[in-house]
């Protein structure tokens, strides 16, 4: 006697077909999100550290990292960036490298008094608790200009390392121009230094990572 095997019909098909749709699209409406919500945390990180150079300056009449009587304003915990008067201590500057991890760097004592002022949250170890962005990468600011451009020009530059590229244009139009080579946020290679340039929008690749500096 011969068996006979049945299939799926073409409306079982069809219900099974709309699941999978309904599926896919809620995991990319989701991954959306996700992406729209990083690129708005990295985009916050621009807008908050001058906010808290501003407050800070407001409040003790200094710059936090370069103040020579932090101790004073925010507490005993707190690391002087030197004698006053000496050196380039109180100068207005925050010298160092805007990525420096030695704890007498101004760009690293920076994070220290203004988690101690309760303006940013951390650590408030000397050096310790370097601020990461939401992609893990380096947030660091230093009145060193990270790039060579003439017209790239500011009394501060707040960096963040490890951006992947699709973020970086994404910022620079949220709080820019949206040229990546131009205004006052560029957009240049992982590990850019003083020599070497920004890059164009056209020219960065979005699961590529950069460097993201802002002038200010």
């Amino acid at each position: 006697m011969r068996s006979q095997q049945s299939g799926f019909t073409l409306v079982e098909i069809a219900i099974v077909l709309v699941i999978i749709g309904l599926l896919l699209g809620g995991i990319l409406k989701g991954q959306e999100l996700i992406n729209s919500a990083k690129a708005k945390s990295l985009a916050n990180d621009f807008r908050n550290v001058p906010v808290y150079i501003y407050a800070y300056q407001d409040k003790y009449r200094a710059i936090p990292g370069d103040d020579c009587n932090a101790q004073a304003h925010v507490g005993t915990g707190a690391t002087n960036s030197g004698t006053c008067g000496s050196g380039t201590a109180g100068n207005g500057r925050i010298e160092g490298d805007w990525d420096s991890t030695s704890t007498t760097a101004e760009s690293a004592l920076f994070w220290q008094h203004v988690r101690l002022a309760g303006l940013a949250t951390g650590d408030t170890a000397a050096a310790a608790g370097l601020p990461t962005n939401t992609d893990g990468g380096r947030i660091g600011v230093s009145s060193d200009k990270p790039f060579t451009d003439a017209n790239f020009n500011g009394s501060y530059y707040l960096c963040s390392k490890g951006v992947r590229g699709k973020f970086a244009k994404q910022i620079d139009l949220q709080i820019d121009d949206g040229h990546t080579n131009t205004g006052s946020v560029r957009v240049g290679t992982a590990n850019a230094t003083a020599s070497l340039p920004e890059t164009g929008t056209t020219a960065v690749t979005d699961d590529e990572v950069y460097q993201v500096c802002l002038a200010f």
